[in-house]
């Protein structure tokens, strides 16, 4: 029978070691690739304005979520507060740079993902992991205990440290990363990492050695696997044709991707003169384009319906 990855680490005691590396790593951060050198431990803050303690917006089963995450019951998100890249286009602005949520104990969190589990949901979906993956770790023991044993998904925006990642392999059943700007020039406006581009290109390699294609069970519910976000930017800012190609090529054609139309001016993005309208639906039409003439074929069809539905 299957079961997520995270139960057979925790019977070999290999959980207990991932737990004390990462906190190990808080006493001079470099969780993420920003790599702020602060004692998050005691009280000194990095960019990610996070401490040791789990910092939640929300949680709840989420049906906005790709198919295969959804399925009937939902998604069991979880939406931490804060962020690692701050992109000016935020649309969840009040989470990410307004720090809009509550600190928590690690055994309220682990106590979320029991609840979620409850409540039906096919999974549970870290939204914003990456400066709170020690939090995650910690929690994990308990909920273990507790019965929980679905799928646990880490919904990135794709700026995250390699080294971090190998913490999680056998951890994370299914990576589900933003791959958000080809061209750095672009990065350095729109976030706060100049690098994102060969850091998520870095990342998205080694989820998919850890987890491989996405694969669904008998009722097409995701199991394990990487699954990849395009947002589709006004005026090609996010470069869609070179991000599809590097998909096909450096990762595998059979690559599960959602472009994604769902951009919409939030944040500060009026102060960038492309951020201030939507995509046309010509820019849309060349973006599925583009991921269909680099040979990638398992494209999520849910923004396009609620598009559609909403026309």
């Amino acid at each position: 029978m299957w079961e997520p990855v995270y139960l057979e680490t925790y019977r070999r005691g290999e959980l207990e070691k991932k737990i004390a590396a990462a906190d190990d790593i808080l006493n001079q951060c470099t969780l993420c690739p920003h790599r702020c050198l602060v004692d998050r431990h005691h009280g000194e803050l990095g960019l990610c304005r996070t401490g040791d303690r789990p910092v939640v917006a929300s949680y709840g089963p989420h049906f906005g979520e790709e198919d295969p995450l959804v399925g009937r019951r939902g998604s069991g998100t979880i939406f931490f507060t804060h962020c690692n890249l701050y992109c000016i286009f935020c649309q969840n602005w009040d989470i990410s740079h307004g720090g809009e949520g509550e600190e928590i104990t690690i055994e309220a969190l682990a106590a979320i993902m029991v609840y979620l589990q409850k409540q039906g949901c096919h999974n549970i979906n870290f939204v914003t992991p990456s400066h709170q993956v020690y939090q995650i770790l910690a929690a994990l023991p308990a909920a273990i205990e507790a019965g929980l044993n679905v799928p646990l998904v880490y919904n990135t925006g794709g700026y995250d440290s390699v080294e971090t990642l190998k913490l999680l392999e056998g951890v994370i059943d299914i990576y589900m990363p933003d791959f958000k700007f080809w061209d750095p020039k672009v990065a350095a406006e729109l976030c706060i990492a100049p690098d994102y581009p060969e850091v998520a290109k870095a990342a998205l390699k080694e989820m998919h050695r850890q987890v491989g294609d996405l694969v669904l069970d008998e009722q097409g519910i995701a199991r394990r696997g990487l699954l990849v976000r395009h947002l589709v930017l006004p005026d090609n800012l996010a470069g869609t044709r070179e991000c599809m190609e590097f998909l096909a090529k450096e990762i595998s054609l059979n690559t599960y991707v959602n472009v994604m139309s769902q951009y919409r001016p939030c944040g500060r993005a009026y102060e960038h003169p492309s951020l201030r309208r939507f995509p046309t639906d010509q820019e849309l039409a060349e973006a599925e384009r583009a991921a269909r003439a680099a040979g990638l074929t398992r494209l999520d069809r849910r923004e396009r319906l609620f598009r559609w539905l909403e026309l």
